[in-house]
């Protein structure tokens, strides 16, 4: 049986939550090809000093569906209503990919609420690429599952290009389990929004403390990336996770777990 409990916090649209532990709120959010099940590594070493909490974002896991277009501050929004399911002002933010964008977008619009950030495999936004850029990378994501495909077929030569050279045994088969489970639709809609997404992060303007996380083999978001986020930001520490690729917290979660929780308990008393 897990440790944690799940729980729904109240939508539109209903937002699936996996939770452990008692105090300061920490919240863990997956990247573009996952879900809260990407986390089950961290939730119970984190709910011994905090509050963590893994959500499926809308679209994903057992989080709902919803109509309509999306705009990718939407993925705010409901994070602004976790906080308040769990009557948090404030919390600690860990986002992996999409996930980091999430946070510094969140932190963008409410900084009183973030007590710290942590950004892992993750970059600022996609506003460096040029309209035909944007459209080409939409165009290669999309492309398989407009023709026909289904996640679970382009789920397997994802993974293996995500992952580093030495992940921990079981890290493929995770991985390909939370590609397989995407919702198609919502994914393809959460591609483009994400690409499309045209706000510009102010990093400068970043007044949380803030730490900075990527696999040393990460070639999505290689450790130059976040080198350079990690000097924009003042005061950010950034961390190299030997032998892990772009899943940092699935493919080396020991070295993971030490580093981003020894900053967390650096802060504890923030909120």
């Amino acid at each position: 049986m897990p440790s944690w409990k799940t729980d729904h916090v109240l939508g539109p649209p209903r937002i699936a939550v996996d939770h452990v532990g008692s105090g300061s709120l920490v919240v863990l959010m997956h990247g573009i090809g996952g879900n809260r099940s990407n986390w089950h590594d961290q939730l119970p070493e984190f709910g011994r000093y905090f509050h963590a909490v893994a959500w499926d974002a809308r679209g994903y896991g057992d989080s709902d569906d919803y109509q309509g277009d999306l705009n990718f501050g939407d993925f705010a929004s409901d994070l602004a209503r976790v906080l308040d399911h769990f009557n948090a002002a404030r919390a600690h933010l860990v986002g992996l990919s999409m996930g980091g964008v999430i946070a510094l977008d969140f932190v963008s619009r409410w900084p009183d609420r973030v007590a710290t950030l942590t950004l892992c495999d993750s970059l600022p936004g996609f506003s460096h690429l040029s309209n035909e850029q944007r459209r080409e990378f939409i165009r290669l994501r999309q492309e398989p599952l407009l023709a026909g495909m289904e996640p679970k077929d382009i789920a397997p030569a994802v993974a293996k290009s995500l992952l580093g050279k030495t992940p921990r045994p079981g890290s493929f088969e995770r991985l390909v389990a939370s590609m397989s489970a995407l919702h198609k639709e919502s994914y393809l809609k959460t591609i483009a929004s994400m690409v499309n997404y045209a706000r510009v992060l102010e990093l400068e303007a970043i007044t949380a403390p803030t730490h900075v996380v990527v696999g040393e083999e990460d070639t999505l978001t290689p450790p130059a990336t976040s080198r350079e986020m990690a000097d924009r930001i003042p005061g950010a520490r950034l961390t190299v996770i030997e032998g892990a690729g772009h899943l940092s917290n699935i493919e080396q979660s020991e070295a993971f777990n030490r580093a981003v929780l020894g900053f967390l308990m650096e802060h504890r008393e923030k909120i």
